[in-house]
């Protein structure tokens, strides 16, 4: 909740990440920290923050923005994390993985009411985030987002922007939506890489956890009660209404749990018998089914610690490598989601971005979600909250605007 008393609405936590330069620069360019009559940005306070001195200083010197304020934290130093929280109404976290450097931040957060917004897209993690603190951030009034970069904001809005177009024209939500990933263009980072390879390293090791992991409704409340079964891409396969070949699409493990918690914290506005999946298109069948065969191939063998440890240290992108800026500027992505609604009306939501999704249009998300977070939405509760759920039509234009992302309707 706003607190005029706090010296920022944002603090950038992680600002030397990959990610974190690309939103370090991104609020330079765009927002002023002061209220210049000279300078028509909309003023937003904001300052950074990592573990580094040196980087920092390195970055602020590179982007020449040696007004903005910075502090040295570590992810595990509790009480400097403490000190840092209090300055702040948001806190923005681009450390990751998440399950081994993002607990302590979120605790803190959750405690001292201040609001969060990540990242993770590591399911694990936030359904432990969940059970530990859930309650105590109702309590505090601290308002939690993850989720709020490539994973999962473009799904999350293109749901709900298309439930609200088929509410608007039929009285009644879409009870099935399929999001298709019809174009996407950009690199992976060593985060990113880091993150997925955690995640299989813990439910490789947990079976209570692969068993919660494949259940769509991990991060849904009980209480929500959903109990329809959902389908799960895993394969090649022709759609025949659609017309399109289909192959996995790696995001929808984090992407459909939070369109499911997103139904259940907006009270089931989307029905209780709802359906959601995800996946990418194919031009043909051979390229589908390759691309699944590759990709199975690639999660068995990170499934093995030395085929894991092998593909870290020769193949992949270590922590800190990502996407140059050229790839970032060339990249982009284009989704549709298509419903039909209960009196036969055929729906389709368009979401694109103009920037590689992972980390150049990642950044500008991120940051308009903590904008978002900060300024236009003081009435909202404490909580855990999704992008969907707590930022919707506020969010939509402030990506609109600000982010390169347009959500559209392009058929109905």
């Amino acid at each position: 909740m706003t607190n005029e008393t706090k010296a920022f609405d944002i603090i950038l936590y992680g600002a030397t990440s990959f990610v974190g330069q690309i939103m370090t620069e991104y609020l330079a360019t765009h927002y002023s920290l002061s209220s210049r009559e000279d300078d028509s940005r909309e003023q937003v306070k904001w300052a950074i923050a990592a573990r580094s001195d040196s980087k920092l200083l390195a970055l602020k010197a590179r982007l020449n923005i040696q007004d903005v304020t910075h502090f040295v934290v570590s992810a595990d130093d509790e009480s400097a994390l403490t000190d840092m929280a209090n300055e702040t109404q948001v806190v923005v976290s681009t450390v990751g993985p998440y399950a081994l450097y993002g607990e302590t931040l979120v605790k803190v957060c959750v405690e001292t009411a201040t609001d969060y917004c990540d990242l993770t897209g590591e399911p694990q993690w936030i359904k432990l985030m969940l059970e530990k603190y859930e309650e105590q951030a109702k309590k505090s009034g601290a308002r939690i987002i993850h989720c709020s970069g490539f994973d999962s904001i473009p799904s999350d809005l293109g749901v709900y922007a298309c439930q609200q177009h088929a509410m608007a024209i039929s009285n009644k939500p879409a009870n099935h939506i399929k999001m298709r990933v019809r174009k996407i263009k950009g690199g992976a980072s060593g985060g990113t890489i880091a993150s997925m390879l955690n995640v299989l390293k813990e439910a490789k090791n947990d079976p209570d956890l692969r068993k919660a992991l494949v259940n769509p409704y991990v991060l849904c409340p009980s209480s929500a009660g959903f109990k329809v079964r959902q389908k799960n891409h895993k394969s090649a396969e022709f759609d025949s209404q659609l017309g399109i070949w289909s192959m996995p699409f790696i995001m929808a493990a984090i992407n459909e749990r939070i369109v499911h918690r997103s139904n259940a914290l907006l009270d089931n506005q989307y029905g209780t018998s709802f359906r959601y999946d995800e996946a990418m298109t194919a031009k043909t069948g051979f390229q589908a089914w390759t691309f699944t065969m590759g990709l199975g191939s690639f999660m068995i063998a990170a499934s093995f610690d030395p085929l894991q440890k092998l593909l870290a240290n020769t193949v992949l992108p270590k922590p800190g490598e990502g996407p140059s800026l050229k790839e970032q500027k060339e990249g982009m992505f284009d989704m549709r989601f298509y419903a039909t609604t209960e009196n036969g009306r055929n729906i389709i939501t368009q979401v694109t971005g103009d920037r590689d999704p992972g980390y150049g249009s990642t950044a500008k998300m991120l940051a308009q979600a903590a904008i978002c977070l900060a300024k236009d939405i003081p009435n909202l509760a404490g909580g855990f909250w999704t992008p969907a759920s707590a930022l919707n039509t506020h969010l939509i234009k402030r990506l609109q605007d600000h982010a390169g992302v347009v959500i559209q309707q392009i058929g109905d």
